[in-house]
């Protein structure tokens, strides 16, 4: 079963906890500034909040941080491998949102999750219901499905997002849109001219990950500031439980 079949029955009981997308989530530690950038990113929405959800967690490159910050981190995380390796690090953890008390939560986060769930709006509907009228809801996820190449095909994606198209599925779902916008300008064209040399191969980098990381992102975050309501290879969204 691949990650975003499991995904799908994150909300209930998972069937099967193999992801395929592993190796490329180890390899993503090495992207520093990108991984700072999406911590500065929790942090800022976290406000006042002291209980979250990271949805999606993975190995906990994001969780353990957080929870090391004073925040109470619950990470859900179908994968059985994944899971036990969170809680090693001391963290809470979940295999669905089902698990979770409700509404107990004042913020959540997911990070390069949604787009591996083919029914995304009953997974928000699922995690909303886990959180309390106010909180607030973090979500990052790829753009434009002509950047659609093997790597994202490699991990398990159902899609990458048009603005469109996240907004509605968020609305949905129930909650109420505070700020959506595009990130990684120039990651948008990094993205495309590696869709028109695709060989198949589906795998991260790691010396042009970390290139990509060190000299180019930290440029192209200055140039979101311009072109960040137009195009960039992700989106934010930011949205509240009313």
């Amino acid at each position: 079963m691949t990650r975003n079949e499991q995904m799908t029955t994150s909300i209930q009981s998972p069937a099967d906890t193999r992801y395929s997308g592993t190796e490329n989530l180890e390899v993503m530690r090495d992207a520093v500034n990108y991984n700072r950038y999406l911590l500065d990113l929790i942090r800022e929405h976290a406000g006042t909040s002291k209980r979250v959800i990271d949805f999606g967690a993975g190995t906990g490159t994001f969780a353990g941080p957080i929870s090391r910050s004073g925040l109470e981190v619950t990470a859900v995380e179908l994968d059985e491998g994944q899971r036990a390796h969170l809680a090693k690090q001391g963290l809470r953890v979940a295999a669905n949102t089902a698990d979770l008390p409700e509404p107990a939560y004042d913020y959540a986060y997911t990070l390069n999750v949604l787009e591996h769930i083919p029914d995304d709006v009953e997974a928000l509907r699922g995690l909303r219901a886990k959180l309390a009228p106010g909180a607030c809801l973090l979500i990052y996820v790829p753009a434009f499905q002509v950047l659609y190449t093997s790597m994202d095909a490699n991990v398990g994606h159902v899609r990458r997002y048009s603005r469109d198209v996240l907004v509605r599925h968020v609305l949905d779902a129930g909650f109420a849109v505070d700020k959506v916008e595009f990130v990684d300008s120039l990651g948008f064209f990094a993205t495309l001219v590696f869709r028109m040399t695709d060989r198949g191969g589906g795998n991260v980098n790691p010396r042009m990950l970390r290139l990509y990381d060190r000299i180019v992102f930290p440029v192209s975050r200055l140039l979101d500031r311009v072109f960040r309501r137009w195009f960039g290879k992700n989106l934010l969204l930011v949205a509240r439980n009313p």
